[in-house]
């Protein structure tokens, strides 16, 4: 029985050039849990797709907004959920130069990338059979990027840092094969008021503290790290609150990495200072170079 050859330009509504993802994680110190939760869909019959002039994003009923000043979160899978409203306390910061974030030195592999680093968070978690009403605060990344990886590069640590005396930080580091790193790494200071500073790789030192072996996916990840800003004053302390916090995607090439929640001791010109932040850590359980 022969298959009909479809009509010269008809196309199937189902068709697809986009495919949307998402991952949502939720650690719980308390509880010593960690648990994480993914959805993925074609950009089809309204399934999932982006509005072209404001934020807004979905995939099935996971939704990204915003909402005039605030953004709304909404996720739920599998026994684990939120469901938040957030309402930025500094303006976005840009950067790089004005917004565009090198990410290595010797090939154009770029993104555009801001960032809104405080945000007074409201709303409910939900934890199996609990719902919980929660408030907090948020950071906020949003980046564009139409490029890979550089061949010779393995992957990326990345930190977000909210400091108690209202100071935050954005550093990463892209790691080489040869075990050297870019010297497009880079970082920004962001003051109480909003105002960024921009951080070359020498301006900044990150020294793991520590290892931690994922029983997983037998992958080695730094855990644990002082970084040090000596022209800011700053010596600081990080320490996951959880080891294992490691994302393992289903499909059949998963990109599997870290990233988890940390806290911050340290001080600043020797006055003793705390705080939170997130940590991503990738190219350990196999190099993203030139497929990321």
């Amino acid at each position: 029985m022969g298959l009909k050859k479809p009509a010269p330009g008809a196309h199937s509504a189902w068709r697809a050039d986009t495919v949307y993802f998402a991952h949502l994680a939720v650690t719980d110190p308390s509880r010593g849990e960690f648990a994480f939760r993914e959805v993925a869909q074609r950009g089809a019959m309204g399934l999932a797709g982006a509005e072209p002039d404001r934020l807004t994003v979905w995939i099935d009923d996971w939704r990204v907004e915003s909402r005039g000043a605030e953004h709304h979160l909404r996720a739920a899978k599998d026994g684990i959920g939120l469901d938040l409203t957030l309402t930025p306390l500094k303006p976005p910061v840009l950067h790089g130069e004005g917004g565009y974030s090198r990410k290595s030195a010797t090939s154009e592999v770029a993104s555009h990338y801001y960032s809104i680093t405080r945000l007074a968070t409201k709303g409910t978690l939900t934890l199996g059979e609990r719902t919980l009403e929660v408030t907090g605060t948020s950071w906020f990344d949003r980046e564009f990027s139409t490029s890979q990886l550089a061949p010779e590069q393995v992957g990326w640590d990345w930190f977000s840092l909210q400091l108690s005396d209202g100071v935050d930080l954005m550093l990463y580091v892209m790691r080489l094969k040869d075990g050297t790193l870019d010297r497009a790494s880079s970082g920004t200071l962001v003051d109480r008021e909003g105002r960024a500073r921009h951080l070359d790789l020498d301006d900044f030192q990150i020294k793991a503290t520590g290892t931690w072996s994922s029983p997983h996916s037998q992958a080695t990840y730094p855990s644990g790290w002082q970084i040090k800003l000596p022209d800011a004053g700053y010596t600081l302390t990080l320490e996951p609150t959880l080891a294992d916090q490691e994302l393992r995607p289903g499909g059949r090439s998963p990109i599997i990495y870290w990233e988890g929640q940390v806290k911050v001791r340290g001080t600043q010109n020797q006055e003793t200072l705390s705080g939170q932040g997130y940590v991503e850590l990738t190219g350990y359980a196999g190099s993203l170079g030139g497929r990321f």
